[in-house]
């Protein structure tokens, strides 16, 4: 089974290279800068619970060219959602038929999107990634967060998870993968208020203001979800009905009860925070943007993440501004009251 990586960046490198070190054949389609560090240092990857595997350079098969795909039997694609569109005209190109597509993306649409555009040629499974991976330079790539991947149950993700095992990229199968993805994008609609924050995850999170806009946005998409009928899955200890609750909890509460259950590094930070790091466009309109559109489908006001989808633009339109935790709540959260009771 040859196994294709397209988008071979933080997480394409890292659940790619535990996959390899796990005895898969796996080839990497990615940017220059990443193939030039991987040729010069190798691939090294490690997780917060003090996991290590080096690979050398030349033992990965590196390239920035979509053709490699041919030979691929199954294509992990961990593109960002906004390439969706140019990574299946790739893969329609040069990718042989009858090829398995694992979208490991955010949101909950890329999985429909690709076959919508790919059509009956190839064989689309939807998959999530609970985690986050940083990019620590060098050929390093860390593991920051707990959590196990997520695919659909076909037969060839079962011969896939049988043959990973276990380690930190192993894969659990899932028979319903749309309310897992609505389930994972509840608890990504954080990445917004990391990246507007400014701050590490555990930074962040330790500070209740910052955590009462979280709450808020779930609660708000909480209402639009069981308006359009969406039960969302439960991804991790808490339930989706309590998962604001526990976020907006007080910091005696949160700090030592939650933080600890959930494994966090303290150098994790969103992939929202990293894109505009990097002057990227994010994922604003398939996290917070997919609350928005649905509440427009089903007819519900969302203004906290109608709010939180504007400071993002503005962000990406060039405007330097770092959110203060009273700052954000009070900017969001005016005039929105979600769950007085609460606190948000």
């Amino acid at each position: 089974m040859k196994v294709a990586v397209l988008g071979a960046g933080s997480i394409g490198c890292f659940v790619g290279g535990a996959w390899q070190a796990a005895g898969l054949d796996v080839a990497f389609i990615g940017r220059d800068s990443i193939g030039a560090a991987i040729a010069d240092h190798g691939l090294t990857l490690t997780d917060f619970s003090g996991w290590r595997v080096r690979l050398a350079p030349e033992e990965i098969a590196f390239s920035t060219k979509a053709a490699t795909l041919k030979e691929a039997d199954v294509i992990l694609l961990t593109v960002k959602s906004t390439g969706t569109a140019a990574a299946a005209k790739e893969i329609g190109r040069h990718a042989r038929k009858g090829a398995t597509v694992i979208s490991f993306q955010n949101g909950v649409s890329n999985a429909e999107t690709l076959r919508g555009l790919l059509g009956k040629r190839f064989e689309i499974v939807q998959a999530m990634v609970p985690f986050n991976t940083a990019y620590l330079g060098d050929g390093r790539f860390h593991k920051g967060v707990a959590g196990d991947l997520v695919a659909a149950d076909v037969p060839i993700t079962r011969k896939l998870s049988e043959r990973i095992g276990g380690g930190p990229a192993r894969l659990r199968l899932a028979a319903n993968m749309p309310e897992v993805a609505w389930g994972k994008l509840l608890i990504n609609l954080n990445n917004a208020v990391n990246a507007l924050s400014g701050r590490t995850l555990l930074e962040q999170l330790r500070e209740r203001d910052y955590r009462r806009v979280v709450a808020a946005s779930m609660v708000e998409a909480l209402a639009v979800l069981e308006a359009a009928g969406i039960e969302p899955a439960k991804i991790g200890p808490v339930p989706p009905r309590l998962l604001p609750h526990v976020i907006g909890a007080p910091n005696l509460i949160f700090n030592s009860l939650f933080l600890k259950i959930q494994k966090i590094d303290a150098r994790a930070r969103s992939s929202m925070y990293d894109d505009l790091a990097a002057g990227r466009p994010t994922e604003i309109d398939y996290l917070n943007g997919e609350v928005v559109a649905l509440g427009r489908k089903v007819g519900r006001k969302t203004p906290v993440n109608e709010a939180i989808v504007s400071l993002i633009r503005q962000r990406e339109a060039g405007v330097e501004h770092l959110w203060s935790p009273a700052d954000l709540r009070a900017h969001v959260l005016e005039g929105a009251k979600i769950a007085p009771l609460f606190g948000y």
